[in-house]
């Protein structure tokens, strides 16, 4: 199995991974939770960036299969990387312990797992393409619809918020507006040099022999 094989298979292997481990947990919440919601269970950050990274994983299976090149995609899997990394970092720094219904293998597979896995795929099949400063800020586009989304839902939840630093009401508005504040500038400084890296493969590419 030669490089270009291995990728494609790791890829593929994990694009199955995630949607059956989600649908594992999904089950098991609805059978053991009391005033189960559907809907609350796909508002965590985790679940849907879990997702993205799932498509863009059998996308890019694909597209390294056939030999093909997608600039677009690419983009799309930066993105991916950025979410996945945000999600495991957050997870292990600020809501370890706080799992809930979550079964361990699950938690293990969607809060470390996987983020390792993405950014392995991201050091280790680098992008052939350069990222502007102003394609990795547009990947801060999908936290901050989701931000919005979650302040608006959660009054309408019954104040349900999926983590503690974004509820309103532990909070309040202003501190939860200050917290997101901070993890938009911590994921941009992340982006950015996320986005670094096709450059430094390119650079080292293009360096002549000593």
């Amino acid at each position: 199995m030669d490089k270009k094989q291995f990728v494609v298979a790791y890829r593929l292997a994990f694009a199955v991974l995630i949607p059956v481990t989600i649908a594992v947990q999904l089950a098991y919440s609805l059978e053991q939770a009391q005033n189960f919601s559907t809907v609350n269970f796909f508002s965590y950050f985790t679940i849907q960036s879990n997702l993205f990274a799932a498509v863009i994983l059998l996308m890019s299976a694909y597209v390294l299969r056939k030999r093909k090149k997608d600039p677009q995609l690419e983009s799309l899997r930066g993105a991916a990387v950025l979410y996945m990394v945000v999600t495991g970092i957050i997870y292990n720094l600020l809501l370890r312990g706080n799992d809930g219904t979550l079964l361990a293998w699950v938690n293990d597979v969607l809060h470390r797992v996987v983020p390792l896995v993405m950014l392995f795929d991201w050091l280790y099949w680098r992008s052939v393409r350069k990222f502007s400063a102003k394609e990795a800020l547009l990947w801060l586009i999908y936290p901050v619809v989701y931000a919005a989304y979650t302040l608006v839902h959660g009054p309408l939840a019954r104040h349900w918020y999926p983590y503690p630093f974004i509820s309103v009401a532990l909070h309040g508005y202003a501190r939860v507006a200050l917290n997101c504040v901070i993890i938009a500038i911590c994921m941009l400084v992340l982006a950015l040099v996320l986005s670094r890296v096709p450059r430094l493969k390119l650079a080292s590419r293009t360096k002549p022999n000593a």
